[in-house]
């Protein structure tokens, strides 16, 4: 473990650790590694998904309805 990290106390559904635990055993992998990785991609989504926010904020808005109706018409849907 490196002298960077944090420790934390995170409680987990019994069926998320024990499936946690088996995969641990299974790929040699920390519990901790584990973990890590899997917040650290949660934390790269949201920052794509808030990126393409800001990238469309200045996109025109258009109401429920009207987007509805034009696919309609379209023969989308």
């Amino acid at each position: 473990m490196s002298l960077l990290t944090k420790r934390a106390t995170v409680y987990l559904d019994p069926v998320l650790h024990k499936a946690l635990r088996i995969k641990s055993a299974e790929t040699s992998q920390s519990m901790s590694k584990m973990i890590n990785k899997a917040v650290q991609q949660a934390l790269a989504e949201d920052a794509e998904d808030l990126m393409v926010f800001e990238e469309r904020a200045g996109e025109p808005l258009i109401a429920f309805e009207t987007f509805l109706k034009e696919l309609k018409s379209d023969g989308r849907i």
